[in-house]
């Protein structure tokens, strides 16, 4: 439900937020707020001070006398708070005014001199599932209710830190600086009611920081972009055959040597920090350690552990240049893994539940120059390729992590995967229903639309012993052309061929930007509005590419441009101050 009215309330500077807890029994109704009243017309009480604690459970009062809230309740309430401070600071420093969306010489704005209805003050009122019952399993924990009245009073609903977060978002996304005053801040909307919640669970963003540098204060900017677009996982692709710039304190010199320089290693304190940042701002924060293929850069420090290193031609060997791949039939290896996913899974544990290992475009050539394999027989490949995932799986449930991979170690090798194990499917929009049919969770995201990278054009020179080879003379295209511009993304249908038996096992998806062309300098642009045009499709399912569209996303895009964040362009502006105009 999304119902706006056309009624302007003003923010105080002043507001502060209150909040107030309500248990509910795991079989009531999916979002348990449906069987309250809605916020009635009384004002609520105005705080001149600190922030009031309120409660509705019985547990929390003793003959009316006020019992300290639990501490996972107030750390919750934190969070929260925390969020609404850094909404209000938002709204008042980033002084977006929507001049762009209006005709030429129209006065859009409200009077500054009318006598003005501000909001003083939100509750937050957080239906707690009582910890002695499972939860329904139809609950979203990240669905919330907001209701703002043309009186000032404001409500927000929810039944878990998530949903708080996803409300105070949009609630942010109400209101508009004023022109003639910095300090003001308005919506044009009162009242307002919207019930919202999630299509998919998983929403997230592949980001490649292996292949070029990206510095962590990039990173963490780009984890505010996406709190406000609400996703809610990145997926950082760590490591891969260029380069190796993730510190493992158990083995040291993986980073030393196999960074391009020690100055571009991520410390352990790095992706802590980038780990609690996210998890601060309701997102997980989950590695990937692509295995066995793409870690040519293990070379670097362990050249016995690498079959088939920087062999030429390179593209006989892999997928990429330089080949090399951990070996398959390995005791060293075998030890090798232990150390590292020992040293990295209880690090990232406390941030994140999810570990990815990989999978992908192995090569099958590489394994004829194993001395202790000398085959790329799949045959005799498959039951080595089992016995070392076998081993990474055991190890990640041995640390409680939900262990993802790859499509192709399901459909190309048939490998047995764990039960929990989620799928990643990517080369193709009939992969994801060819894994959901195999019983198993999935997420999506084909290169075909949600590759943020392609069409940028290739990154391989002219080799003047190869005058015919197409793939370096013009255009000089790169393997998976077009762009995917922003309509392209937006009109991705993730659940087009997908039985209905089978929708329940798709989890989500993910929009990947590969490193190969992009680093730290032009990671804003490559990344949004593109981004913010898949979270709508992970948010609210398919749309349709119309002029809404283009304005909804064109006004994310502004938003984002306030806070600092380099966007590229949705439209036009005379598009967007002439609605119609630019029909075709």
């Amino acid at each position: 439900m999304y119902e706006l009215g056309s009624s302007t309330v003003w923010l105080s500077r002043d507001a502060q937020v209150v909040f107030k807890h309500t248990p509910v029994a795991a079989a009531q109704s999916a979002e348990p707020w449906h069987d309250q009243q809605r916020l009635g017309t009384k004002s609520f009480n105005i705080l001149p001070v600190a922030v009031k604690y309120v409660s509705r459970n019985p547990e929390h009062t003793s003959a009316g006398v006020m019992i300290p809230l639990s501490e996972s309740l107030i750390k919750q309430e934190g969070i929260i708070e925390a969020a609404f401070e850094r909404m209000k600071n938002t709204l008042f420093a980033e002084y977006f005014v929507p001049f762009k969306f209006h005709a030429r010489n129209i006065d859009f704005e409200p009077s500054v001199t009318s006598a003005r209805i501000y909001i003083q003050e939100i509750t937050i009122e957080d239906y707690h599932i009582s910890n002695d019952l499972n939860p329904h399993s139809n609950i979203s924990r990240e669905a919330y209710s907001l209701e703002l009245r043309e009186d000032g009073s404001a409500m927000i609903k929810i039944t878990s830190v998530q949903g708080g977060l996803h409300a105070l978002n949009t609630f942010t996304q109400l209101f508009y600086a004023h022109s003639e005053g910095e300090a003001d801040i308005y919506t044009p909307y009162a009242p307002v009611i919207i019930e919202d919640s999630p299509v998919f669970e998983h929403r997230g963003l592949n980001l490649d920081i292996a292949r070029n540098r990206i510095f962590t204060k990039d990173i963490k900017r780009t984890l505010d972009a996406m709190s406000f677009n609400k996703l809610n996982r990145l997926h950082l692709h760590a490591t891969d055959s260029q380069s190796w710039p993730l510190e493992i304190p158990a083995l040291p010199e993986l980073a030393e040597k196999g960074a391009y320089d020690k100055s571009q290693i991520w410390s352990a304190d790095d992706l802590r920090g980038v780990q609690e940042y996210g998890k601060s701002i309701g997102i997980e924060v989950y590695l990937e350690i692509d295995l066995p293929g793409h870690t040519a850069s293990i070379h670097h420090s362990y050249p016995e552990l690498i079959t088939a290193y920087d062999i030429q031609p390179w593209e006989s060997y892999a997928a990429e240049p330089p080949s090399g791949q951990l070996k398959l039939n390995s005791s060293s290896v075998t030890l090798f893994l232990t150390t590292l996913l020992s040293d990295l899974f209880p690090r990232v544990a406390p941030y994140s539940s999810h570990f990815h290992l990989g999978g992908d475009e192995l090569n099958t050539n590489s394994y004829a120059l194993d001395p202790d394999v000398n085959s790329s027989s799949k045959a005799v490949l498959r039951p080595l390729l089992q016995a070392f995932y076998d081993h990474v799986f055991a190890l990640a449930t041995l640390h409680s992590l939900t262990p993802l991979a790859w499509e192709e170690i399901l459909l190309d090798w048939d490998l047995h995967l764990p039960p929990s194990t989620i799928v990643q499917t990517w080369r193709k929009p009939a992969s994801l229903a060819a894994v959901v049919a195999r019983g198993h969770r999935a997420l999506f995201g084909p290169s075909t639309h949600w590759y943020l990278d392609c069409g940028l054009g290739t990154w391989m020179d002219p080799d003047p012993s190869k005058p015919d080879d197409m793939r370096t003379k013009a255009p000089y295209a790169d393997w998976c052309p077009p762009y995917k511009n922003w309509r392209l993304v937006y009109d991705y249908d993730p659940l087009d061929g997908i039985p209905e038996k089978d929708k329940h096992l798709v989890m989500g998806g993910e929009v990947h930007l590969w490193g190969e062309l992009t680093d730290s300098v032009g990671l804003d642009g490559m990344l949004w509005p593109r981004v913010a045009a898949a979270a709508e499709v992970l948010w609210r399912g398919k749309g349709q590419v119309e002029e809404g569209a283009t304005r909804r996303l064109a006004e994310m895009r502004e938003r984002l441009v306030a806070r600092g964040v380099g966007a590229g362009m949705v439209q036009m502006e005379w598009c967007l101050r002439n609605p119609g105009g630019c029909l075709h």
